[in-house]
């Protein structure tokens, strides 16, 4: 990681925290339709993969449950998969894991599996090791930024110091936003190896900021969930609609937050619309 990003001090008095994939980048729906879904169904054996992918989409990218960690996410799909009377095996000590654990990742589980081999794990981590391979060797030029994000970024930089704020593989993100020249807005870098988004924000948050002056921008309940655990606001980039979004941000929401004007009815408002979109799909 660039060494700036880890010596980061407060520069401004207004901090934008922005989500990566499905938020500022384009990224999210063909890294589940054609890694995580797939390589899932591949990995524990799913006999009726149509099914099972559409029920994987609808768990990450088109319900309230949008943008859920990855092994949370498989455990649904799974568990799912088992009253469809699927055979996936024994995923017992998976989820109990998955519901429980402070940190969900690949490291996590190789350090149970030093100690505490069982196949659950050991199929878990071949299926998310595969991921992060494939997102790493076949995305190139594939990847790009929802339009609005590039200019929107660049615009909001110079108002505010702005901080990536993701549970995505931090290799992975780098290497997407310093290829489309988006790091050059970025001053601070919390992805995945960090820790929770609330967490990343509550880090953040040390550093000398008032509470409202920070804004989360994401498009995912867990983005919601981590600013409203911080006592911070929250931007919706609805999916579907994200350029709309981008501009709204930049030319609406950047004003009313500089200014003081970002009321609890203007929270209020901009939530409804994205809870009403998600649900849409539950």
């Amino acid at each position: 990681m660039t060494d700036r990003f880890l010596t980061f001090e407060k520069q401004n008095n207004f901090l934008v925290c922005v989500d990566s994939d499905g938020c500022a980048m384009d990224t999210m729906d063909i890294k589940h339709e054609r890694f995580f879904g797939p390589f899932s169904a591949d990995v524990f054996g799913i006999e009726d993969r149509e099914t099972y992918l559409e029920d994987w989409n609808r768990i990450n990218l088109f319900s309230s449950t949008r943008g859920v960690n990855r092994f949370k996410a498989l455990v649904m799909a799974l568990q799912n998969a088992q009253k469809r009377g699927e055979d996936v095996g024994d995923i017992t000590a998976l989820t109990e894991w998955a519901e429980t654990a402070s940190s969900l990742s690949n490291g996590a589980i190789e350090e149970i599996l030093k100690n505490n081999p069982s196949e659950d794990f050991e199929k878990t981590l071949d299926w998310s090791q595969r991921v992060n391979h494939a997102i790493e060797t076949e995305l190139v030029g594939e990847d790009r930024p929802f339009e609005g994000a590039k200019d929107g970024l660049a615009a909001i930089t110079k108002l505010a110091d702005v901080a990536i704020v993701s549970s995505a593989n931090k290799e992975a993100v780098e290497s997407e936003w310093e290829r489309h020249e988006l790091l050059d807005s970025v001053d601070a870098f919390y992805a995945q190896d960090r820790g929770t988004k609330a967490e990343a924000i509550a880090d953040l948050l040390t550093k000398g900021y008032e509470k409202k002056h920070v804004l989360m921008v994401g498009d995912a309940p867990g983005d919601e969930a981590a600013a409203e655990k911080n006592g911070v606001y929250f931007f919706p980039i609805l999916f579907g609609q994200e350029k709309a979004c981008w501009d709204r941000l930049v030319n609406e929401a950047m004003p009313k937050f500089l200014n003081g004007e970002f009321t609890e009815e203007y929270q209020a408002t901009l939530k409804k619309d994205f809870h009403e979109l998600l649900s849409k799909y539950d």
